[in-house]
């Protein structure tokens, strides 16, 4: 069954690939250039601002505070659109709560990743406290569950959930497909919640209809565009380049592609069927 029209659509942009941190599980860690960042800023501006009915920009990277016109983007693209963020958190507290003034006429989701080879999670979750209370939309920390994490990670949830701040977590992957968790693992992470609260862990909607490349899509610093994550990752459905007049975005709900799902926003928003899943 073909989910309903989604009322708001809901862009992943990863805007830049600098970052402060090297996390030894960082599906990013492999790129030659950690500097690259989205140059043609009016262009892109322009292209979110044209794209039809209500949107979100969810803003990611590498690290999103590292662009350095970050806040001009923010205060450029909140004039009309939603705007969200996926960050590490490390910035300022002073920074963060700017982007959350930046944000406040419609705000939406700050997800903050705790990594745990970098930061401390009681500092972390005093500055998430700070923050969260500030933000006018929804607050969530995301850990990513390698094995050194997954001992911490049900204490962590417990302590971060009884502080008033949900806590995700996010399974391993290397190669781009989740590590090779055993039973017990796979155990743990359900209990936990599954990837990003989904329930599960990696996910098949092989042939549902979704509307992943419609009302929700992937663009990268260069202006590619992509239906989805695994699209991207086969470089397969392209739907242009938003910077060049190639761009489209699609019409209609599609069967989905591929076998395992790593797109968490498209299962949250109700664009695909995740009724009788695997996990």
């Amino acid at each position: 069954m073909t989910p309903r029209y989604p009322l708001e659509g809901v862009v992943s942009w990863n805007m830049n690939t600098t970052c402060n941190y090297r996390c030894s599980y960082c599906t990013q860690r492999f790129i030659d250039d950690r500097g690259q960042w989205a140059r043609d800023l009016p262009a892109f501006i322009a292209s979110f601002d044209a794209l039809p009915g209500d949107w979100e920009i969810k803003l990611s990277g590498g690290e999103p505070f590292r662009h350095p016109d970050f806040f001009g983007v923010v205060g450029a693209l909140a004039v009309k659109r939603r705007v969200s963020v996926v960050t590490n958190f490390a910035s300022p507290v002073d920074e963060l709560l700017d982007y959350v003034e930046a944000t406040r006429a419609k705000p939406g989701v700050l997800s903050a990743s705790l990594h745990l080879e970098y930061a401390d999670p009681d500092a972390f979750l005093d500055k998430a406290r700070t923050v969260a209370a500030a933000h006018a939309g929804r607050f969530v920390v995301t850990c990513v569950a390698t094995r050194a994490n997954l001992p911490r990670l049900e204490e962590l949830q417990a302590r971060y959930t009884a502080a008033g701040v949900a806590f995700k977590i996010q399974p391993e992957k290397q190669d781009r497909d989740v590590i090779d968790y055993d039973d017990t693992e796979r155990d743990q992470l359900i209990k936990l919640g599954g990837h990003n609260g989904t329930g599960a862990i990696e996910p098949s909607f092989a042939g549902r209809p979704c509307w992943a490349g419609a009302r929700y899509f992937i663009v990268d610093h260069r202006g590619d565009a992509f239906r989805c994550y695994p699209s991207r990752r086969y470089r397969r459905e392209s739907l242009g380049n938003m910077l060049d007049g190639t761009f489209r975005v699609r019409m209609e709900a599609q069967p989905c592609r591929y076998d395992y799902c790593n797109c968490t926003v498209p299962q949250q928003r109700g664009m695909v069927d995740t009724s009788q899943r695997t996990t």
